[in-house]
This record gives C-alpha cells, structure tokens and sequence, in this order.
C-alpha cells in the first residue's frame, strides 16, 4: 500500500502571512479570538485553543491562478507554532465524522471521478490508493461541510 504523509501550509508562507503579507485575496487576515472547536489551524493541524489569538483569511493551495484553483477561509494561530511533523491522521482531522478528498496531478487540475467524501475512519487509505496512481501528484482534504481546505496529502 502506497504510504502517505499529510502536509501542513508551509512555515515561511504562514509566518509572511503572520507579518501582513496578503491573502489570496490581496488583503491583510483578520484578527479575532478562537472559540475553542472549529478553528482549525492549517499550520500545526491543531484546534486554536479557546480565547487564543487568530488570524482568518483566503488561501488558494495551488501555485497559479487555473481553474481548479480553489480559494476560501482558513484560520491560523496568530502566535507562532510548529508545523504540523506528526505521523497518522493531524488532530485537526479527528473533529468531524468524514470529509471531502480530491485528487489533483501535477499541473494542479482535478483527477475527475476522484473527489468524494470519506468518512474519517477510511481517509488515509482512499488517499493512499489515490497516490498509488501515477498521474495523481496529491490529494487534498477539505471539509465536508464547508469545503474549507484542510490540509494537503502527499506520498510518504
């Protein structure tokens, strides 16, 4: 079974954007408080602790405008914290019962017949029989209810 990784945003993107670097969308995050579940941040792949700083903006997870480039809301630590490292499943993607998973190749366009949502308990292994075919370059989870991005999965 092909053996895979999960990916957090890189640290010198999430540390620009920390410093007021533009979203997506050319402005500046927005600062609010972490209300303790639902937060997730795509950094350490962790819930924002209730009552801590955070940042909300757009993120595109794809290197050009095409498309497929989807953009939407992600939140932040607006403290510095450590990228997500772990092996297994982030703490983010233990929150809800399924989520949706869509293969792209390496030009980042979407895998047709590939997006679907999968509850938690069978993620990794979709994924891993998604990235044992050779035209698809990662996978990305994203919610199942609001679409947002999660995190990136890539082969081990």
């Amino acid at each position: 079974m092909q053996t895979i990784r999960f990916s957090a945003l890189d640290s010198d993107l999430v540390a620009g954007l920390r410093a007021g670097r533009p979203d997506a969308y050319g402005m500046r995050a927005e600062r609010a408080r972490a209300t303790g579940r639902g937060n997730p941040c795509r950094h350490c792949l962790s819930d924002i602790a209730d009552g801590r700083d955070m940042l909300i903006l757009a993120h595109r997870p794809f290197g050009a405008l095409q498309p497929y480039a989807e953009t939407g809301p992600i939140f932040l630590c607006a403290a510095a914290c450590p990228r997500w490292s772990g092996t297994g499943l982030p703490p983010i993607l233990t929150t809800s019962v399924d989520y949706l998973l869509k293969a792209y190749c390496g030009r980042e366009r979407i895998v047709y017949g590939t997006g679907r949502v999968v509850p938690r308990a069978e993620l990794a292994e979709y994924a891993a029989s998604l990235l044992a075919r050779p035209e698809i370059a990662f996978v990305d989870v994203r919610s199942a209810r609001n679409n947002c991005f999660q995190c990136r999965i890539l082969r081990g």
